[in-house]
Formats: structure tokens, C-alpha cells, sequence
């Protein structure tokens, strides 16, 4: 029979309470994080569907993409209607308000989910990974720029992620895209044959791509071509020097001007942070204004920025970790007084929600409990037989700290020692 085994670039992720070094308890807990965070700027969650319908992607990320062209997971389904597995979100995002027509608003939303794409994958990156996301739509560029800004401080912040640069840029208006983007291309044409397949395909279809490629000899040519500074307004020039001064002391932050993201329908300003602990693939979160984005997909004209968070590439570089609840044991002694012990768990459950009572389910000794008990990291252990039950009394067992001794308490008075365990 074949082994059953998960599909290359899909990671099962499974908390285990006594591990600080295991990447699903830190993908849980950047996840806490960012949920604090994003409630404490007023932000809203919304939840959209894994799949949608292959149009919405091909249309808002662009045929230029390598993610449209290579990494869709895209199928028919039994109408014979092809739907993909969501790459990202801000488009499912964009499709949701303008169904429920609420595009002619301002909203701030976020959202945290699964995405999926066909890619090698590589270090924190899957085929199937974990995003987060913020959008903040119906607000013209200015102060929405600095909110994005501030909310990238403040996650770097909590989770003490230093070695990080966080890169911006602006790509003008749509005028401004058309002139430089044309500048380019005038420039690279007489160039084409010194350029690699990707690069040339990029020349053909968006030529502001190839600002984006790996290539060491398309870099050096780039070094010659027109800079996009060049056809930028004072006001944009001015946005990027102003988001530069505020956060001076929070963030690192570099204007480079090669920056121009991935995706077709980045408009104005646009950022990426990144991290050289990553590796070649150093980007950890990234966005832009996409001021156009909401009208091209049949909505009304919306202002409007975001970003995403890549959570595995987050959460590897994060140095601070939530401290572990307080483990405490709780051991039955006797199949004979299960329910009403287990009734005396779940009452103590109640008096401290900063600990965690974990009943051991299991038949055996009470030395094989204890050895469970530690191998959990448990800091007490809850001893309670028959003739303690009689008694109403529990045995405390210190387990992390061996000087202290083991004594026996009354149920009357249990309750007040767990209301002092932090």
C-alpha cells in the first residue's frame, strides 16, 4: 500500500507547549501579535473565501506576473468554470467590497489566512503559506501612507525583529508610469539581445518588471537606464521624504528607487521590508497603493493602500516569544472518581485563565503521570485518588522547583492557590 504522505511545499503545523524553537508555536504566536496589533489601530477583520474565480486574479495581478503565468493553482470545477486557489488577498478583498456594495467608502481591514502557490519552495516560503494582511481603502495618499508606515514599526517592534530595512518607493500616476515606463523600454530595446528569457519576456509585457530582476548582468545594465526620480512630481518625492523623516528613529528605512513590487496593479507609493537572516529571498512583508485596482475590477474609482506579511518568514526572524502559561497537571488516581475529579479541573479552570490545568486522560501509574507531567514542563502536578476525594483534599506537587516540598490542601483552599499562579 502507498505510503500517504503531504504534498510538496504543504507543512503541517502543530502546537507543542513545551518548544520555543519550534516553528508552529512561533507562527501561532506572531499571529497573536499581529491580531493585537491590528485591533489596536481600529481595523476590522475580514474573511474571504480560499477560492475564487480565475478572472478575478488574472485581472487584478496582471498576465505580466510570474504568479498568473507559473504559480496558480487554478482548476475546472464541475461547471467547467475555472477557479484558483487565492495567491494573495487584497484582490479577494477588493472583489468582496465591491459585491457588497460598500466601494463607496472608507474602510480599514485586515485578514489572516492560507494562500497558494506553485514555486520552489524555499526557506520560509510554501506552496501553501500563511499571509496576513491590512488594506485601507477610500483614503487618499498622505496619512494613510503613515498609518501602513507606523503599523510596520510597531510589528517589528513587538516581535524585536532588528536586522530589518524596510525599502519604499513611488511610482507616480498613471502618466508618470506611462513616461517611465516607456523611457525604459526605449532604452533596453537596443539592449534586448544582452537580456535572459524572464528579462525579455518582462521587456514585452510590463517593462517596469525588469527593475525587479535577479539577473547580475541585467542589474549592471540597469545602472545605465532612466531613473523613475527622474519623472516624479515634488509631492510624490516629497511623500517619501517625509515617511523617511517621521520614522527615522523607528525604522531603517531606504528610498530605492529599482523598487517596484511584483504586482500589475501597484500604483503611487509602494514599500517591502526586508531581512538579509532570510537569505536570497529576503522579503518578509511588502504592499503599495493600488488606487486603480477597485474600478478595473467593475467598482467605483477607490483610493486605496495595503500590504501583506509573509507569517512563516515573519515569525523566523522574530526574537521575542510569548513566556509559556503556567503548566499545571492534574492526575486522577481512580477510575472511580473520574467525573467527579474532572468536575474539580474544570471548576479550577475557571478561577485563572493565565494557567493551564491539563487533565491527564490517559490510564497508568501515577509514576508514568509524573513522568508526563514533566516531560510537559508542568510547574505542579494535582494528585487527586479516592481517599483524597473523601477527604476533599488534592496533593500539590512542585515539579519545576525542588526545593519546595509537596503538601496537601483542601479543596477550600485549592482555589485560592491557583489564583496566585501567573
Amino acid at each position: 500500500m502507498e505510503k500517504i504522505h503531504s504534498l510538496t511545499g504543504m507543512i503541517d503545523l502543530i502546537g507543542h507547549k513545551t518548544s520555543k524553537e519550534d516553528i508552529s508555536e512561533r507562527i501561532f504566536y506572531a499571529e497573536e501579535i499581529l491580531r493585537d496589533i491590528f485591533e489596536s489601530y481600529s481595523i476590522s477583520e475580514i474573511r474571504t473565501p480560499a477560492l475564487e474565480s480565475s478572472n478575478l486574479f488574472k485581472r487584478s495581478v496582471g498576465d505580466a506576473s510570474d504568479i498568473v503565468n507559473k504559480e496558480l493553482y487554478s482548476f475546472l470545477d464541475k461547471n467547467e468554470k475555472s477557479i484558483t486557489l487565492r495567491p494573495e488577498g487584497t484582490a479577494s478583498v477588493i472583489r468582496s467590497v465591491i459585491e457588497k456594495k460598500i466601494d463607496n467608502d472608507t474602510h480599514k481591514l485586515w485578514y489572516l489566512g492560507p494562500m497558494w502557490r506553485y514555486e520552489r519552495p524555499q526557506k520560509g516560503r510554501y506552496r501553501q503559506f500563511n499571509q496576513a494582511g491590512v488594506e485601507i481603502l477610500g483614503y487618499p495618499e498622505g496619512l494613510a501612507e503613515l498609518e501602513i508606515v507606523s503599523l510596520i514599526c510597531s510589528i517589528n517592534r513587538a516581535l524585536g525583529i532588528e536586522d530589518s530595512v524596510l525599502k519604499i518607493n513611488h511610482l507616480g500616476n498613471n502618466e508618470t508610469k506611462q513616461n517611465y515606463c516607456k523611457a525604459l523600454e526605449d532604452f533596453l530595446i537596443p539592449l534586448s539581445s544582452k537580456l535572459d528569457a524572464k528579462d525579455l519576456e518582462r521587456l514585452n509585457k510590463n517593462p517596469l518588471r525588469v527593475l525587479d530582476s535577479k539577473n547580475l548582468n541585467t542589474q549592471a545594465i540597469l545602472k545605465d537606464a532612466p531613473k523613475i526620480i527622474d519623472y516624479l512630481s515634488e509631492d510624490a518625492i516629497s511623500i517619501l521624504n517625509t515617511i523617511k523623516d517621521t520614522y527615522s528613529n523607528d525604522c531603517k528605512i531606504e528610498i530605492d528607487h529599482n523598487l517596484v513590487r511584483g504586482l500589475d496593479y501597484y500604483t503611487g507609493f509602494v514599500f517591502e521590508a526586508v531581512s538579509s537572516s532570510l537569505g536570497a529571498q529576503d522579503s518578509y512583508l511588502g504592499g503599495g497603493r493600488y488606487d486603480e485596482l477597485c474600478k478595473q475590477l467593475g467598482g467605483k474609482s477607490l483610493p486605496a493602500i495595503g500590504m501583506a506579511i509573509g507569517i512563516e518568514r515573519l515569525a523566523s526572524l522574530a526574537k521575542t516569544y510569548k513566556d509559556n502559561m503556567t503548566m499545571v497537571s492534574f492526575i486522577i488516581l481512580s477510575n472511580k472518581i473520574e467525573p467527579k475529579a474532572y468536575k474539580i479541573a474544570h471548576n479550577l479552570r475557571s478561577i485563572n485563565n493565565s494557567i493551564n490545568i491539563d487533565v491527564q486522560l490517559s490510564d497508568g501509574s501515577l509514576k508514568s503521570k509524573l513522568r508526563r507531567a514533566n516531560k510537559d514542563n508542568a510547574a505542579y502536578a494535582l494528585i487527586i485518588g479516592e481517599d483524597e476525594l473523601k477527604a476533599k483534599k488534592i496533593i500539590v506537587k512542585p515539579l519545576l522547583d525542588k526545593s519546595s516540598e509537596q503538601v496537601t490542601l483542601g479543596l477550600d483552599e485549592i482555589d485560592g492557590f491557583i489564583k496566585k499562579l501567573k
